[in-house]
């Protein structure tokens, strides 16, 4: 594969996150040609500037179009607040070049829908940030699924918390605006609906009850305003092969801070998972004495690839960032016309109509089917 030229929209969070990912690929896979860190764009000049100095970037600009348009870069790292990916992705795809998107996709699923046609029309890659799949874990837990260590699973319960937003009295802040989508259902819930897909397929129906723990918040003038979001969602699913299952989000959950703790139940035995110990799985079976049986922890080690990648030695543990990397490669793989584990556009589109159906049993207050 030659050097890609990659432009960088954003530099918060998540786009550090990128920035990071980029610069790490090669060295940590050593199969490919280091990423060229062309362009780089954020909301004005002097702070762009500033970004790209820091990052390593070649260029910067105060207009994300003038990124796009450069003929330098061939795909697209986006990180920008949702509401903003629609627009940004769509006229990256135009300009043919490829996307690297964060979740979700956009607020609107009409929006969505055009990225999605956008994409088919550009034959360019758009792939979306969920970099939970790439953990070495949940790959495994994939595996360990299809072998039938645990029998034929028939229900999953999820639990995705964080604390972000618990405090009563934090300044309100663009989460809480309609603007950015429903809340806790597609800020949050998109990640364990990513990770239920690969696991478990497609979803059948879907039951939602939603909720505000805190109606107002404080704005930066000492003004009320209303909150319009949902900071807490309870769902039910059915899923196309039968499982059941339960998820319940939360951004205002005091002490958890990174939480998704998942539970798939089979007919033999049961897996847990925390992404609060990302290293870490347990599996139960049903075999031996029953006075001796237990949950028996596995280490995220060499044998669960790509850790391998990172460390020779089980047990010492990747991170976040080290999930992006992984992410990067398999879009790198994605770009080179090869297989890749990646959630694109149109897997995202099935993610997406979920949450909207979501929304929807909510406000009608019954199931919804996909």
């Amino acid at each position: 594969m030659t050097s890609l030229g990659v432009g960088l929209i954003g530099t918060g969070y998540m786009g550090k996150c990128h920035a990071l990912a980029w610069n790490a690929v090669a060295p940590v896979f050593g199969d490919v040609e280091r990423p060229r860190l062309v362009h780089l764009a954020e909301a004005n000049a002097e702070h762009a500037a500033k970004q790209s100095a820091a990052l390593g970037f070649e260029k910067s600009t105060g207009d994300w179009r003038t990124l796009i348009a450069d003929p330098d870069v061939d795909i697209v790292s986006i990180t920008t607040p949702n509401v903003f990916h629609p627009e940004m992705a769509i006229a990256a795809l135009e300009a043919g070049k490829h996307v690297w998107c964060e979740k979700p996709m956009a607020p609107a699923f009409a929006d969505a829908g055009r990225m999605v046609e956008a994409a088919r029309a550009s034959g360019c890659v758009a792939a979306l940030g969920y970099n939970y799949i790439q953990n070495p874990l949940i790959r495994h837990m994939k595996k360990v699924l299809a072998e039938g260590t645990i029998g034929n699973v028939h229900s999953v319960r999820v639990e995705m918390d964080e604390d972000f937003m618990a405090d009563p009295s934090a300044v309100f802040f663009w989460k809480s605006e309609a603007s950015s989508g429903y809340g806790a259902l597609d800020d949050f819930g998109v990640h364990p609906l990513s990770i239920l897909s690969i696991l478990l397929g497609p979803v059948e129906q879907v039951m939602a009850d939603l909720a505000k723990p805190f109606h107002t918040r404080r704005t930066q003038e000492g003004k009320d305003r209303a909150v319009e979001t949902f900071d807490i969602a309870h769902i039910l699913l059915r899923f196309a092969g039968g499982v059941s299952g339960a998820i319940q989000l939360s951004r205002s959950a005091w002490g958890r801070k990174g939480r998704i703790a998942i539970q798939l139940f089979g007919s033999e035995g049961t897996l847990l998972y925390d992404q609060e110990r990302m290293n870490e799985l347990q599996i139960f079976t049903r075999q031996g004495k029953a006075s001796e049986q237990g949950f028996r922890t596995v280490l995220a080690a060499p044998s669960h690839h790509p850790y391998d990648k990172f460390i020779p030695a089980p047990g010492h543990g990747l991170g976040f960032n080290d999930l992006k990397i992984i992410e990067a490669r398999e879009v790198m793989r994605a770009v080179s016309g090869e297989g890749a584990h990646i959630i694109d556009f149109e897997k995202g589109l099935a993610i997406e109509r979920t949450v909207h159906a979501l929304a929807h049993s909510h406000r009608d207050g019954c199931w919804v089917k996909l």
